[in-house]
C-alpha cells in the first residue's frame, strides 16, 4: 500500500475544488476525529479539538499557496492535538514530553506488507482510545497515521515533520507497547457508569418529552440563552432560534432518546430504526436551574460514536 500516498488517492476519489476549504474539511472530518480523538484519548475531546482545527485553518488556508490541502490540514489538527496536551498537562501539574525521540540504530524490522502488518492494524484499529494515551506522543501519533488511518511510511512522516527511519521506530515501539498492554487488563480509566438521581430525572424528563413527540413541552425546558451546537453542521444561540431545532426533529419519527452516560458526561444515547441494538448517535446536555442552557447533538457528526461505543475486533 505504501507505494502510493493515502491523500493522493483520497483526492483523487473525491478532488474538491482547489479554493473550496469547506467541502475539503468535510470531507477529511471523520478522519481527523479518528486521528485526533486517539490522540486525545477522549472522543468528546477530538471534536473539539476538530473544530478548533478548522477554525484555525479557515483563517490561513490560501489555495494559491498550499499545495497539499489534505496534507496541510492534518498538519493543523496535529498541532491542535499536541496544544490541547500541553494544556491538559499544564491543568493537571504533568511533565508530558510531546518531542519523544526514538534511537533507530535499536530498531527492529518493521513489517509493513505481510500478514504480521495485518494484525497489527487490526490490534491497533481495535484499541480502546485510552489505550492509546499509555503511548509516548511520537509513537501514538505513528501507529495512528499508520496503522488505524492507513498512511504511508513517508506520508506519515511528512504529517509529523521527521523522516521515515524515525518513523519506523517510533511505529515498531508503538506496536510493542500496545502489545504489551493488550496482554494486560484493561488500561481505560474508570468513568461514571450511573447518574446521579437528579441527572437522571432531568434526562429522563427530556427523553420522555422527545419520545412523545412533545416538542412545545422541550421548547418550554429551554433557557432564555440557551446554546445549540450540531457538529458539522451548524450553531444557533437564544431560545427562538434553538426552538426550531426541534421542528426539524417533529419530521423525524424514527428516532428515540435513552439517558445514559457518554465518557463520563450526562446525555442521551439517539436510537434509530426501531428497537436497534446500538445507538446512532449521542446527545450531550447542560443543565442550570431546571434550565437546559446547551444542547451539544452530534447527529450529523456520527464518527464520534464510533469511538464513544464498545470496539469489536473486526471478524477473522
Amino acid at each position: 500500500m505504501n507505494t502510493s500516498l493515502t491523500m493522493d488517492r483520497m483526492a483523487a476519489d473525491t478532488p474538491p475544488a482547489p479554493d473550496d476549504l469547506a467541502q475539503l474539511s468535510a470531507r477529511l472530518r471523520p478522519r481527523l476525529h479518528r486521528y485526533v480523538a486517539r490522540m486525545a484519548g477522549s472522543s468528546l475531546d477530538g471534536e473539539d479539538i476538530v473544530q478548533e482545527a478548522l477554525a484555525k485553518a479557515a483563517t490561513r488556508y490560501d489555495p494559491a499557496t498550499v499545495r497539499q490541502p489534505d496534507a496541510w490540514l492534518f498538519r493543523i489538527a496535529h498541532n491542535a492535538a499536541l496544544d490541547f496536551l500541553r494544556h491538559r498537562a499544564l491543568e493537571r501539574g504533568l511533565f508530558v514530553d510531546l518531542q519523544d525521540d526514538d534511537e533507530i540504530e535499536a530498531l527492529a524490522p518493521v513489517d509493513t506488507t505481510g500478514a504480521g502488518d495485518a494484525l497489527e492494524r487490526a490490534q491497533a484499529a481495535t484499541a480502546a482510545l485510552a489505550t492509546f494515551m499509555q503511548l509516548p506522543t511520537r509513537q501514538r501519533s505513528a501507529v495512528i497515521l499508520f496503522d488505524v488511518l492507513g498512511h504511508a511510511l513517508d506520508e506519515t512522516a511528512q504529517l509529523l515533520d521527521t523522516n521515515v527511519p524515525a518513523v519506523k521506530a517510533a511505529l515498531h515501539r508503538g506496536r510493542t507497547r500496545l502489545r504489551e498492554l493488550g496482554r494486560q487488563a484493561s488500561v481505560e480509566a474508570p468513568r461514571a457508569t450511573e447518574l446521579a438521581p437528579g441527572q437522571h430525572d432531568q434526562l429522563q424528563l427530556y427523553a420522555d418529552r422527545f419520545n412523545a413527540r412533545d416538542f412545545d413541552g422541550l421548547r418550554d425546558l429551554l433557557a432564555d440563552e440557551v446554546r445549540l451546537n450540531l457538529p458539522a453542521r451548524t450553531e444557533a444561540r437564544g431560545k427562538a432560534q434553538v426552538g426550531n431545532y426541534f421542528g426539524n426533529y417533529a419530521r423525524v419519527h424514527d428516532v428515540r432518546a435513552e439517558p445514559g452516560v457518554i465518557e463520563g458526561r450526562p446525555g442521551l444515547w439517539m436510537y434509530e430504526g426501531g428497537e436497534a441494538a446500538s445507538p446512532a448517535y449521542a446527545v450531550l446536555l447542560a443543565w442550570r436551574g431546571g434550565q437546559l442552557v446547551h444542547i451539544l447533538d452530534f447527529r450529523y457528526a456520527r464518527y464520534v460514536v464510533e469511538a464513544l461505543l464498545p470496539i469489536r475486533p473486526p471478524p477473522a
